[in-house]
């Protein structure tokens, strides 16, 4: 029988628990024990139920066109769960010297497709129109090396492009800084179609061309689930036998002896492999004293905390909101607000009845001292800056504060090569799997692929070949 201790029950954790669960139901020889040392699996899903609205902590929703979230919502049932974002709603804004611009028709995430609406928009100066025209002109460029979301953007599209819409982007999506995230880890995209068209704005339309032409409505861009996040999680424990459950029990050793680890949490146990579903950081302090190189790269690979605020108001005092899906705050603006989500716009059922929700984004590598300040403080600069923001005047009726510290991982410039040194030194150790957000993706459905990967990775041999069998792959 072969033991496999999971450290971590976040969605990555869990994912890896199922399916090594999976592996055992279909008579692979395997036990094992996932560890948490929170009270309650699920790490940054959580969902509440705040006076009659679903309200989520951590994220609401994930890609629809990442298949691994929804692939696996359907494997456990809740396949008719699923709902999508309101798409007809799909509008965003950005807060451009105190006034809401909204991100015109025909910018494929950051790269301008169609003339006129970029012509006519208030959102970027003449100055940048004018780059956009000439950026269809741009030779192909093979680039030497990684460089930075912000170096590639303002290559081609000038510095107001970064400040005003690549910037608030990565805030929004990893809390991070443009200047700093690497665009091969980030936006790999982009940099092989500079490098075979020049021009992203024509690569882009040749990306479009080729795609498939699908039948019927096009699909959301955000899935969610009816009951909120949590629902995953609940779903996955329920299909986890007990036994092999340890909430409220933290891993604070881990060291090699024999062909095996001997892991310690309230008492040493031994175990033949280990998946460390953990951030990078973490695992590098537990690998510490298995190999210092590892765990030096491990620990290189940063992280930012977040806070999110979730108002919820009168529906007739959000009734003159503008529409659409909220807005973003490029730094220049100077408010500590990163990003504002129409909760009740992106998915209505989560409002009830009478009800607005707005959700509020604050934090980053940029305000990693927002997280020590109180509750109060942070829902009273909330309030201040949507008064300003949105003319809001009304009290909301309920409101709670989230606060995520080190959860979101930093890709920076070099990321790709340092997971080239971490696969290298791990391969040399045998039994170990790493999972989480800090290595191929940060979204849930990237964990999720990371947490069933690691677990198909520690059964071995013949045991590792029913990985191709249906419901098992990774």
């Amino acid at each position: 029988m072969k033991r496999i201790a999971i450290v971590g029950g976040g969605i990555s954790g869990l994912s890896a628990a199922y399916r090594l669960e999976q592996h055992r139901r279909r008579g692979v020889p395997i036990d094992y024990v996932l560890f948490e040392a929170d009270n309650r699996f699920g790490g940054s899903l959580r969902t509440e139920r705040v006076d009659g609205c679903v309200v989520e902590a951590g994220p609401d929703s994930f890609l629809t066109e990442k298949p691994w979230a929804a692939d696996l919502c359907r494997e456990l049932g809740l396949g008719g769960e699923l709902i999508g974002s309101k798409d007809s709603e799909r509008k965003t804004y950005i807060l451009v010297k105190g006034r809401l611009v909204p991100i015109p028709d025909g910018l494929m995430f950051m790269v301008p497709t169609r003339l006129l609406p970029m012509v006519f928009t208030s959102l970027f100066s003449w100055g940048t129109k004018l780059r956009m025209g000439l950026e269809w002109f741009h030779p192909p460029r093979q680039a030497s090396g990684d460089e930075t979301v912000a170096a590639l953007v303002e290559r081609h599209y000038g510095p107001e492009m970064v400040e005003r819409l690549a910037d608030p982007l990565l805030s929004g999506v990893y809390g991070g800084d443009a200047a700093q995230l690497s665009v091969r880890a980030v936006l790999r995209r982009f940099s092989d179609m500079e490098a075979k068209y020049g021009s992203l704005g024509r690569a882009m339309l040749a990306a479009r061309r080729n795609m498939p032409q699908a039948a019927g409505a096009r699909p959301p861009l955000f899935t969610s689930l009816k009951g909120g996040m949590q629902q995953l999680v609940e779903a996955i424990l329920a299909s986890l036998p007990p036994a092999c459950l340890r909430p409220g029990i933290a891993v604070r050793q881990m060291r090699r002896e024999g062909s095996g680890w001997i892991v310690s949490a309230r008492e040493e146990q031994k175990f033949d492999a280990v998946v460390l579903a953990t951030t990078a950081t973490a695992a590098g302090a537990l690998l510490r004293t298995v190999s210092r190189k590892l765990a030096d790269e491990l620990q290189g690979i940063g992280y930012s905390s977040s806070v999110t605020a979730t108002l919820i108001y009168e529906e007739r005092d959000v009734a003159g909101l503008p529409p659409g899906f909220g807005f973003l705050v490029p730094r220049s603006e100077g408010r500590r607000m990163l990003a504002c989500t129409f909760v009740h716009n992106k998915f209505p059922h989560r409002a009830a009845v009478g009800r607005g929700i707005l959700r509020c984004f604050l934090g980053g590598s940029r305000d990693e001292q927002i997280l020590d300040w109180p509750e109060e403080a942070i829902l009273g600069t909330v309030q201040k800056e949507l008064k300003q923001i949105l003319r809001l005047q009304a009290q909301p009726v309920a409101q709670r504060v989230y606060k995520w510290p080190r959860a979101m991982a930093q890709y920076a410039v070099g990321h790709l090569e340092r997971l080239e040194r971490i696969a290298a030194l791990r391969r040399d150790i045998p039994g170990l799997a790493l999972a989480g957000n800090g290595y191929e993706g940060i979204g849930v459905p990237d964990c999720i692929r990371s947490g069933t990967s690691a677990a198909n990775q520690v059964v071995n041999g013949a045991e590792a070949a029913l990985q191709t069998a249906p419901g098992l792959g990774s």
